[in-house]
């Protein structure tokens, strides 16, 4: 299995745009063959160097993963991601 999880620090960080940039996240979720499983958490101790939002990804295969990524769905939710986002951090790993 692989696990994708990606760190992201938004732009605007007021509790409505965390919250909205989660449900554009979690709605994917049951929505994507190749998505196994989908989870997104939002950070309750801000500070200057905190991220706002955790997106953990799974995938039964690094090929579930690059089908993920070119999904029509998944690439709707990341032209919303691309406006909102200040910056991100990935650590992809097998597990």
């Amino acid at each position: 299995m692989i696990t994708n999880n990606i760190l992201i620090k938004l732009k605007d960080r007021n509790s409505e745009n965390i919250g909205n940039t989660r449900d554009k996240l979690l709605s994917m979720k049951d929505r994507i063959e190749s998505l196994r499983d989908l989870t997104v958490k939002v950070n309750i101790r801000q500070g200057a160097s905190s991220y706002d939002i955790l997106q953990i990804a799974q995938y039964d295969s690094m090929e579930d993963l690059e089908a993920y990524i070119v999904h029509p769905m998944h690439i709707e939710v990341s032209k919303y991601m691309a406006a909102v986002i200040e910056s991100i951090a990935v650590v992809c790993y097998e597990s």
